[in-house]
């Protein structure tokens, strides 16, 4: 454990690079082979525009790694955070630090960009891609980059997370959301079971239905944990009746324009269709209902 704690706090950059691009490339041969969808898309110029998009999110979150550093700093200097007032081993920090980041980090703020219309303008840039595989989960406005860093910084000091958990959150994090987004045919029953525990690909590719109200389901990155406890966990009978998208920019000349993308947070604001409840696939949700 002592080992893992060091090399976490001060991670080697070759290393979470290597997370990014050796999971991206892992996970493109993946689903070359074993795909949900056969989209036949120009999949190098859908990846061009997704890898654009994500290199100017990293640009905007770079700008908060110092403050990131203090807080965590900060709050094991100073005692402050559950962590650091509830005695428990490393190895229990560290689970139960990762799951109250991802709480904080992905799922609290992926909830309110749904909720909140100006933030909401920012994160349906990601939900505006038609052909979901593994580079989707880079395909974010540079914008969405400050709320998703204010709500892990506040993670950190309201958990009072150390350093290297910090750096273990991130690296977990990147790993999940190229598998999560991975045009990945995964058996149904391994998914499901696994879903219990964890966010998987077929969970998530419920959330990326063009309409509510599966739009508005499965917020998790890593742990499904908090979308069965706060009542936001769907699935589907058949996930290849879903179709991706948001339903109110369809347009390939708005989804697929990579100009037009970094404008649509400044553009008018657009209403759902609303749910199409005699189209929808059959939702289960978390209580078998």
């Amino acid at each position: 454990m002592e080992s893992l704690i060091e090399f976490f706090e001060d991670v080697p950059t070759v290393f979470r690079a290597g997370m990014l691009v050796g999971g991206i490339f892992l996970f493109w041969i993946i689903e070359g082979v074993f795909p949900l969808f056969e989209f036949g898309y120009k999949k190098v110029r859908h990846a061009a525009i997704n890898l654009v998009l994500n290199g100017f999110f990293v640009v905007i979150g770079l700008g908060f790694a110092g403050l990131l550093v203090w807080s965590s700093n900060y709050v094991t200097t100073n005692g402050f955070g559950i962590l650091q007032w509830i005695e428990m081993p490393l190895w229990a920090q560290a689970i139960v630090g990762v799951m109250l980041l991802d709480f904080f980090g992905a799922y609290l703020i992926h909830w309110i960009e749904h909720k909140v219309v100006f933030m909401w303008k920012f994160h349906l840039v990601h939900h505006s891609d038609t052909t979901v595989d593994v580079t989707t989960g880079l395909r974010h406005h540079p914008g969405e980059a400050v709320f998703r860093m204010v709500f892990t910084i506040i993670g950190v000091i309201v958990v009072g997370v150390p350093i290297w958990i910090v750096f273990l959150y991130q690296s977990i994090s990147a790993l999940f959301a190229h598998l999560t987004h991975a045009n990945i045919n995964m058996p149904r029953k391994i998914d499901r079971a696994l879903s219990w525990v964890f966010i998987t690909p077929l969970m998530h590719k419920v959330h990326h239905h063009y309409t509510q109200p599966l739009t508005d389901t499965n917020y998790g990155n890593i742990f499904a944990v908090w979308d069965r406890v706060f009542g936001t966990f769907a699935q589907v009978d058949e996930t290849t009746e879903l179709k991706y998208g948001i339903d109110t920019h369809m347009d390939p000349a708005e989804n697929d324009d990579l100009g037009n993308l970094l404008k649509i947070p400044f553009q008018s604001y657009r209403p759902p269709v609303g749910s199409k409840f005699g189209d929808e696939p059959d939702i289960r949700k978390a209580d078998g209902e």
